[in-house]
This record gives structure tokens, sequence and C-alpha cells, in this order.
């Protein structure tokens, strides 16, 4: 009995032994739609650090415990778990269909990547720029082929300047149309605002879709001439709240300086070519003028967003805050937003309701920027404070005369002001308030499910106060100056409703979906100045009243068509009638098309090991353009005249209006695009990308032209009288270098060509307006050429490569040097745009790096040629510093020829380095949370053959540009 009881106990310690044993599990991961084998998925025992891929025929072994579960996962494919339970064990995975199938928010709807027929290129939160971003536009820099983004300045919160695919007008605005939760967005901005997308925090966009070629954006007609970017902020979701935090400290700091004389270069000059006079004029200082007026700055950022369901409706709630210096000193950006999105749905998801507000406040103080040309030419000996200095002028060093008749001591009215009195004697504020709102309903009908209508409802509204206040104390030449104040109040107000029906049916093969709407937009805007200096010389518009409106009436309707999920059809059509033209021309009409062809689908390629991607598509499509136009060029206007013009009757002085010139035939300027692309996905999306090709042609460009006389109210009008033409191609390649559990790496490039000609301009016409004379220009509008051409004489230079002082080439062997020698040179847009950027993720570090290069644009340094000639050095009785070049030129005076010269226009092609961001992330800091640390350097490298202060200016006109920082972010983003 004793022998059977230790029997039966050694039985029962032993099953706990067994059942828990290690044991090798075999078996083999498949594609779930396909059968075929999938190699390198990752296979992990959950909760531990055991883990394997499978080799090349999906086949993969592993130790673990009975009970233990394995967790299969793979790049584009949903992570499964499963428990052991035997020693073989087969997993399909399923695609993952929020990859492969994304969703692409489009006009008035949404697509899969995979059925979108146009140039569409979509960038997610997760691949956003890093580092610190105050605008939405610079998440998307270097990310997009043929997009361009470059920041109007170095200063905190500035504008972004954005091109899609080369200029399309050379008049009215070539910005692309910014549309947020399905509104679009008025390009201008109140007064006192630095970017009109300030008011939306980066950290609340969700995604950035962009819009390229006119089969995809011409459902938004008018607007669209320019592409599309579509901002879709993040939503609220069903499920327990979280939480998110982000805070940032941002230190900036300057990286150069214009290359102007050193004092000690400056005084050796003086010394060795000025007068007797000239020399003691010098003073005993060594002032850096430049470090007088930069410093290093610091910004501060910080986000909290709440995300989940409240009282059963899905909701998101953020708010913001952001405090940035500038460089400049007396800088500064500081805003303050909030965000609340409610979603609710009602009847079994019948009806959808999507509701949005989204608020801002900004203060803003701007820097006087004059004091950046100031700093480059005022005299190095002088000190920043004289006691010498008149008191009523705090003692700032300058350059006074004493009036001969009155005794006033004033500044010389030629000589530039002390740059540090700029900057402390100006106070230059605003405040911006904006809102901005829509309420969006989706009602799928009960009674016929396959019908759905939709209701937009949108309000932007802005206004801003702003006012500049200059002290009496500021170095002046004015006799009675007693200083000054021009104060601003702007409103502008965008309201949008739009309504429209879409049909969804999937009949056997066929898939159809139609969508038609209308849609009514309106912008007004009021405008109220008052100017105290006007006031004072008496004139009546020292209080100046602006009142404007136009009107957008559109109608819409778009039908795509599939068959077998391998042929697809768009077709659009959008009419437009704008408020900004007459009557008889005021509506437009845009219609497009295009198809694609699913190539992987096809059963050549479906068992494809190779192609998990491949699709051809080619579109056409003609879009509008009056953006930027006035609203009122068809009708007579009336402006007042000065206080200095007006009619005398009898000894009273009487107001007068003249009319302004009209022109009542303007018409939509209209660009017609024919694009053809590929898209494509190799190895189970290790590589992947696409590839297009287009040629765009602007047809009834607006611009400025020559009349007869007495025919209008003036000589120059805007006309329809031109064509351009854009051609290029684009391609984009991502490369998943290595993707398991532990270690990623990816690598994305794009490289866009483009060239731009004017195709048709009976006019030529002179434009780029440069510093150095009076209505000098040194641009060109020219048929057959690219718009903004340099139109330059070219330079002679001797054996040892020194330009000849007005010595230039007879190019048309007259004899004479005049404008008929004049050449075009060059542009300043580049031909060549590449982006590079990498992601490497180790266990829980995290490293992007983001590399951007141009080639082939020019830039005009209107700094050097302006300053660079000797006389300037010690003319009109004062002492003004030089540009270094002057050291190779050795020019002496300033003439029109030395202004216009192709020495001053150089390549300023450029490879830069934009961010580098390392982060460590703590998963198990804190109980149900995770905290990311990290930091971030932007604006790190810039290689480029141009001297100038940056080889990035917009318009490729050097002159005075306030320069971009290096800055530094050390950062913490908390989840729970």
């Amino acid at each position: 009995m004793r022998t059977f009881q230790k029997y039966v106990l050694l039985m029962l310690l032993t099953i706990p032994l067994g059942a828990f044993a290690q044991q090798t599990v075999r078996g083999v991961v498949t594609e779930a739609s396909s059968g075929l084998p999938l190699p390198g998925v990752n296979v992990i025992v959950k909760g531990t650090t055991t883990g394997t891929t499978t080799d090349f025929d999906g086949n993969y072994e592993i130790e673990a415990e009975n009970g233990s579960i394995l967790q299969f996962s793979y790049i584009g494919f949903q992570t499964i778990e499963k428990p052991v339970t035997e020693a073989t064990l087969n997993v399909a995975l399923q695609e993952d269909t929020q990859q492969l199938d994304e969703v692409v928010v489009i006009g008035y709807g949404t697509v899969k990547k995979e059925d979108a027929t146009g140039a569409v290129d979509m960038v997610t939160s997760k691949d956003f720029n890093q580092g610190p971003v105050t605008s939405a536009q610079q998440l998307i820099s270097g990310k997009v082929a043929g997009v361009s983004v470059t920041s109007g300045s170095g200063a905190p919160g500035e504008g972004q300047n954005i091109v899609i695919r080369g200029l399309g007008s050379l008049t009215l605005s070539n910005s692309p149309l910014i549309v947020v939760d399905g509104i679009p967005l008025d390009n201008g901005g109140v007064g006192g605002s630095r970017n009109p997308l300030n008011l939306i925090n980066p950290n609340d966009i969700e995604s950035m879709v962009v819009l390229k070629d006119a089969s995809a954006t011409s459902i938004y007609g008018s607007r669209a001439a320019n592409g599309v970017i579509m901002i879709t902020t993040k939503k609220g979701k069903d499920g327990e709240f979280k939480f998110n935090y982000s805070g940032s400290t941002v230190v900036y700091s300057p990286i150069d300086d214009i290359n102007v004389l050193s004092p000690s270069e400056f005084r050796n000059l003086v010394t060795e070519t000025g007068s007797d006079d000239a020399i003691a004029r010098m003073s005993n200082s060594a002032t850096d003028w430049q470090d007088q007026i930069y410093t290093n700055a610091v910004g501060f950022e910080h986000s909290f967003s709440a995300l989940g369901n409240a009282f059963g409706v899905p909701m998101r709630a953020s708010l913001g805050y952001s405090d940035h210096d500038g460089i400049l000193k007396s800088d500064n950006f500081n805003r303050t937003t909030a965000s609340l999105n409610l979603t609710p749905s009602l009847f079994d998801d019948h009806l959808k309701i999507e509701l949005n507000a989204r608020g801002m406040y900004t203060e803003n103080t701007f820097a006087n920027r004059g004091a950046i040309g100031s700093s480059i030419a005022f005299d190095p000996t002088k000190p920043v404070f004289d006691q010498n200095a008149p008191d009523k002028f705090n003692n700032y060093s300058g350059w006074y005369v004493t009036d001969s008749e009155t005794g006033d001591v004033i500044q010389n009215n030629l000589a530039p002001t002390n740059p540090v009195a700029l900057l402390k004697l100006q106070d230059d504020n605003a405040e911006v308030r904006r809102f901005i709102g829509n309420a969006k309903v989706d009602y799928k009908l009960h009674f016929f499910p396959d019908l759905t209508a939709t209701v937009n409802m949108g309000y932007d509204i802005s206004n801003s106060n702003g006012r500049t206040f200059v002290s009496e104390n500021m170095p002046s030449s004015q006799e009675d100056w007693n200083g000054s104040l021009f104060r601003y109040s702007n409103n502008s107000r965008n309201r949008l409703f739009d309504a429209y029906l879409t049909y969804q049916k999937d009949v056997n093969d066929h898939s159809f979906n139609f969508v038609t709407g209308y849609s009514y937009q309106d912008f007004r805007y009021d405008d109220d100045n008052y100017n105290s200096e006007l006031e004072e010389d008496g004139n009546p518009d020292f209080i100046q009243i602006g009142r404007s409106k136009n009107v957008l009436l559109s109608y819409f309707g778009r039908f795509n068509y599939g068959f077998q999920d391998k042929y697809l059809l768009t077709a659009t059509l959008r009419a437009d009638a704008s408020s900004k033209l007459n009557p008889d021309d005021r509506w437009g009409y845009f219609p497009s098309v295009a198809l694609a062809w699913n190539i992987q689908n096809e059963d050549f390629l479906m068992a494809s090991k190779v192609v998990d991607e491949l699709k051809l598509r080619i579109g056409y499509g003609e879009v509008g353009n009056v953006n930027g136009l006035g609203d009122y060029n068809f009708l007579t206007r009336y402006t007042g005249s000065q206080s200095t013009a007006n009619y005398q009757f009898g000894s009273t002085f009487y107001q007068t209006y003249r009319p302004e010139p009209i022109n009542e035939n303007l018409r939509w300027e209209v660009g017609k695009t024919f694009n053809a692309g590929i898209d494509f996905s190799l190895f189970q999306r290790r590589i992947y990308g696409s590839i297009n090709a287009y040629i765009k042609e602007t047809q009834d460009l607006i611009s400025n032209t020559t009349i007869d006389p007495f025919t209008n109210f003036g000589n120059i009008i805007p006309a329809n009288i031109g064509d351009m033409e854009n051609k290029g191609f684009e391609v984009a390649l991502n490369w998943n270098a290595i993707r398991n559990d532990h270690f990623k790496w990816t690598i994305s490039y794009n490289i866009a060509v483009n060239d731009n000609e004017i195709t048709n301009l009976p006019d030529q016409q002179f434009v780029g307006g440069i510093s150095g004379g009076v209505g000098n220009t040194i641009q060109t509008h020219i048929e057959g050429e690219a718009p903004f051409s340099f139109l330059v004489y070219e330079q002679v230079y001797d054996d040892a490569g020194k330009p000849l002082e007005g010595v230039y080439v007879d190019r048309n062997d007259d004899g004479i040097i005049n404008d008929n020698d004049r050449y075009i040179y060059k542009d300043p847009y580049a031909d060549i745009f590449m982006g590079l950027n990498t992601n490497l993720t180790y266990k829980d570090w995290d490293l992007a790096i983001i590399t951007r290069a141009n080639f082939g644009n020019y830039m005009y340094d209107n700094v050097a040629s302006s300053t660079s000639y000797l006389a300037r050095l010690t003319e009109n009785n004062i002492l003004t510093n030089l540009h270094a070049d002057y050291l190779a030129t050795g020019f002496s005076t300033i003439t029109e020829t030395n202004l216009q010269s192709d020495h001053y226009v150089k390549d300023a092609s450029f490879f830069k380095v934009d961010n580098i961001t390392l982060g460590y992330t703590l998963k198990n800091a804190l109980p149900n949370a995770s905290i990311r640390l990290y930091g971030s350097a932007q604006n790190i490298l810039t290689v480029s053959d141009y001297n100038g202060i940056d080889p990035e200016i917009s318009g490729g006109i050097d002159n005075n540009f306030y320069p971009r920082p290096r800055s530094f972010v050390f950062g913490v983003n908390l989840d729970f």
C-alpha cells in the first residue's frame, strides 16, 4: 500500500514539471490571402527575450513552454498571438489594411491609397519632421517630391513659402490651397500675423495630404491651380481616456554674419584712401554691430491633449502654449492654442457628426528689421553710446548735424541710424485672435443606405490689433520730430457652406462612387489704420478705412468606377463663379479624368513573391486661378488725393478723387496638367515608392501690360496676356533596410526635376527691385525663359580673375554698352530638389536624420552689390562700412551697370542637414505610462558655394535677410 502511495505522489509531482517543460515548436507562417510563405516574420515568446525569424520558405523553430504565447509580427501584416498547445503551430497572417489600404483624404471624401488615380502623397504624424516646429508647413519640408517649403526668414513663427511643381503664375499667388478639416483657408492673413497657419498647433495634426496634379485637385476648381494640401487634425476615439503631454526647450544661436570689413580693416582703409577730414571722423571704438543686434535666444513649447469617450461621445481636446524669442533682439512670438473635437454617431452609425473648434491667441513683438541693414553699414569705429551725442537721442552714437538757422541738432538724412537705437526705441507689437470651426453631418439614408447626404458648415474669423510706436528719442533728420504712432485693426471672416451627396455601390466585380454637390464661400475684410505722421502733416487720410468682400459659388461632381480592383476611372467637373471677375467671364469650368491599372491584381502577378503593388496612372485636368487678384478690378474705383495734391478753390483746398485703371475683360488663369505615374511595392513592402512625370501649361496668365494712352485711367493694367509651362518628373523611394523586433532602419529619398518656361508673353516685364539706386531691377519676365530670370551685364575679368570695373561684354557688337547688352543669366528656382531622410530604431532608442539639397538655383547678392564700392566709405560727410566683396573687386563707385553685373549672380545650390533627433523611450518608468526623452538639433550644416548669409532665400534676391538660426532642443513626451 505504501509503495502505491509513493508511486501516486511521484506522478502528481511530475505532472506540473511535464506541463511546463521546454519543447521545440515548429511551423510555417504564410500570407492568408495567397497561402504563400512569408520570410522574415518575427516570432517571439511573449514576455521574454526569446525570439527568431522565419526563413525564406516561412519556416520557424523556437523553444517554448506549453501554454506560453507566441507573437507573430511582420511589417504590412496584423500582429497575432497564438498559445502553444502542441509541437506544430502554423500561422496565416492577414494584411494590415491600415498600412496597405491607407485611407487618403481627398476633396469631399476619402479613397483607399490603392484606389487613388491621381498624384497624391500623404505624410502622417509618425513621419513628420521633428525639432523646433512652430508651423504646420515645416512638418513636411523635404518629405514630398516636388514640394518646396522655404521659411520666409529666421524669425520665430515666420511664414513658409510652399511651391508645388514650380511657379504657375507671374502676378497671382503661387501658394497651394490649404484645407483644414474640410475648410479651405484664405491664403492671406490679418496684419500683425506672422503666418496664417500658426492657428494650428503642429501636435494636433494627424496627417497632411498633398494633391499635386490637376486630376486630383480639380475637384477644388479655381483655387487648386498650385496644388492642394489637406490637413486632417487628430480626432476623438472610443475607449478609455488617454493623455499626452509634450514639452520642449529650444536654444537658438546665430550661425554667421554678413561679411563686412572688420573694425581694423575699416580703419586701415579709411587711413589709406580717405581725406584728412574723413580720417578725423573716425572714433576710437571697435564695434561689431551685427554682434550688437543678434543674440542667443530661448523658446518653450508645451502641449497637452486628452483623447477618449465622454458620455458616449468620442472626443479629443488639446491646449498648447509657445513662447519663442528671436535671435534679432526684442523679437518674440507667443501663442496659445486650444482645440476640441467631438465625433458622435447616432442611429446605428447612420448619422455621423463631426464638430471641430480651434482657437488661437498670439502676441507678436516684431523687432525692427531695419537694424539688419544698418548694422552692415554703420561705422564700426563708433561706440553704441556717445556722451557727446545729443541727449534728446538718448546719447546713441550717430552722424548728427546742426541746422544753421534753428540751431537744432538732427541726424544727417543720408546716414544710417544706430542699429541698437532702432531695436530699443521702436515698439512694434500686435495681438491676433483666430477661431476656426466646422460642423459636418453625414447621414446614410435608412431607406437607401448606398446614399449619404453630407452638410459641412465652417466659420473662420480673425482679428488683430497692432501698433508701431517710435520713440521721440529715435535719431531723426526731422527738426520737429516728436515720435510717431501707427495703429491698425484688421478683421477677416471666411464662411463656408458645403452640401453634397455620395453614392457608393459595389455590384459583383464593379464598384461605383458618385459625388455631387454645391459650395458657397465668402470672404470679408475690414481694415482700419491710423497714422500720426499723416495727421501732423494735415493729410485727411490719417485715418484709413478699407472694406472688401469676395464670393465663390461652386457646383461639383466626381465619378469613380472600379472593375475587379484592377481598372479604375475617376472623372470630375467643377463649375466656379468668382465675384472677382466680371459677370460675363465669372464662371469657369474645370474638368479632369484619370485612369489607373492595379497590375498586381492581375492573375500573372497574384502569385509573385517580388511585386506587392504595381499601379499605372494617367490623368489630365484643368484648374483655375484668381488667388491674389484684387476684388474689384472690373469696376471703376476712386482713390483720394494726398494733402500735397489737393485742389485749391479760393482760399480753401479740397481733396480730389481719381479713378483707377479698370479691365472689364479679366478672365480665369487656367492650368492644364497631364500626369503619368507608377506606384510600386516590392518584397512585402521592403521597397516601395512612386514615379511621376508631368506637363503643366498655364494659359491666360494674368500680368501687367501697357495699354495705349487715353484709353483707360492709366497706362498699365492687369490682363490675360501670356502662357507658361512647367514640365518635370518626380521619384520617391522608401527602403525598409532592416526590420525586426529590436532594430528597424528605414531610408526615404525623393528627387524632383522641374523646368519652368514662359511660352507666350507679348510684353517683356522688368521685376525684382534692388537696393543701390532708384528704380533698378535685376529680374525679368520674357518669352522663352524662366520667370524671374536675372537680366544682367556680362562682367569682364582680368587674367587673375578680378572683375574690371565698368568693363562688360558688348554682346551685340555695336560698340556701345547699354541695355541692349544685358542678357538672361540663370534664375532663382532650383532645377533639382532632393530630400534624404533616415530613421533608425534600436530597442527603445530612435534616431532621425533629415537632409535636403537644391541644385541649379542662383542668388543675386544685393548686399554685396550695393555696399562694396570705395566712394561709399566716406561719401556724404559720414563714414560707412563696406561689404568685404570690395576687397575682391576694388570697385570705386556704384553705377547702374555695376549693380546689374552678373558678378553678383551666384550659384546658390546647397546641401543641408536640417535636423538630427535622438530619442529614448522609457516604457515602464511609470505605471500605464511611457516617457520619451529626446534631443534635437536644427539647421546643423549647410554646404554651398554661395558666400552670402543663406543660399535659400525666396525670390533669389539677398538683401538684409533675417538669418535662420541653429537650434538645439531638449524635449519630453509623456503618454499615460
